[in-house]
């Protein structure tokens, strides 16, 4: 089996320059220059996004194949175009390699990045690869469009609009769990929580969809649904009052967290990395969207409250609390 020492950068570059480009009308020049030459659609906003993974913080390469591995790194940033109500274009991907990396690894890699480029025609065009003494680094860096009239930020949400969400949540923080104690293979309702981790669907569609239906403002769920709502409701200046018993569960992720002596809704509201969309909107408009649009799984969680009311939980008996912005944090 080859290694990175035995085929160099260049011949690298070679093994991952082909089927890159699905959107031929929006590429000049592709991999292979200097810099990649695109064409940008008139009239339309610029969007940029760019995320890092790295081996032991963000990745377990005894948990998850290349494949999977390449899949996820696009998706995470595919989720931040859909949750400005976007349209992914162009991705730019650097890897820090170790030399000793076989060859067949990063094919595989490449390979789970190209699918999900292919899925969602976005281009691969260009990026960096560099010898990395301590480990595996992907940078991904994903260009989109949207319409101005279609742009939604965090700042958005009023009072008296509803929150709701695109799907289930907390499936992945439980596979991850699951993952983690190993031998999840033995329990039917783990495969859906592994997937859920190891390749998330980002919501691309849904996220075009909800910004033409009014969204006033959206979030994705990486870092769990308590810390993206305490974003909306920072950079909006409101209140947020959510209702545990309206938060969507799945059925697998209740057996995990009995099996694994967890609150299901811990995951849901601390556990991140689902990648559904948060967002706000006004009720009218909202009763309109599930009309039109009866094939998205929309659930209303909430409602936007004022901002003097902060960000609360009501619990099943009735009860309130106060919602910590508790998740995901690098450096907490």
């Amino acid at each position: 089996m080859n290694e990175l020492t035995e085929i160099g950068e260049f011949g690298l570059i070679d093994l991952i320059k082909q089927d890159t480009i699905h959107d031929h009308g929006t590429v000049v020049v592709g991999i292979g220059d200097d810099a990649a030459v695109l064409l940008p659609t008139p009239r339309q906003l610029q969007l940029l996004t760019t995320d890092m993974l790295v081996e032991s913080i963000h990745f377990d390469l005894t948990m998850t194949t290349p494949w999977q591995l390449g899949y996820k790194a696009i998706a995470v940033n595919l989720s931040d175009i859909a949750a400005m109500g976007g349209t992914p274009r162009h991705a730019v991907i650097s890897v820090a390699l170790p030399a000793t990396t076989p060859t067949e690894f990063i094919i595989n890699l490449y390979q789970g990045m190209k699918e999900i480029c292919r899925e969602h025609s976005v281009n691969i065009v260009g990026g960096d690869t560099v010898s990395s003494p301590q480990g595996l680094v992907i940078n991904v860096t994903v260009a989109g469009e949207v319409e101005p009239a279609n742009l939604v930020k965090r700042s958005g949400a009023k009072t008296g609009d509803i929150i709701a969400v695109t799907g289930v949540l907390g499936n992945s923080a439980a596979g991850l769990d699951l993952l983690s104690v190993g031998e999840w293979e033995e329990y039917d309702f783990a495969w859906p929580l592994v997937t859920a981790h190891l390749t998330p669907r980002p919501q691309v569609k849904a996220g075009t969809i909800l910004a033409a239906a009014g969204a006033t403002s959206m979030d994705d769920l990486s870092d769990g649904l308590a810390s993206e709502s305490h974003e909306i409701a920072e950079a909006s200046n409101v209140g947020i009052r959510l209702y545990a018993a309206q938060i969507p569960l799945s059925a697998e992720l209740k057996q995990a967290a009995e099996k694994l002596d967890k609150q299901a809704l811990d995951y849901a509201l601390y556990g991140g990395e689902d990648f559904q969309l948060l967002f706000t909107m006004e009720p009218s408009n909202y009763e309109m969207l599930l009309a039109d649009h009866p094939d998205l799984q929309l659930v209303r969680i909430g409602e936007i409250v004022e901002t003097s009311q902060g960000v609360t939980l009501v619990d099943e008996e009735g009860g309130v609390q106060i919602l910590e912005a508790k998740g995901y944090n690098h450096f907490r």
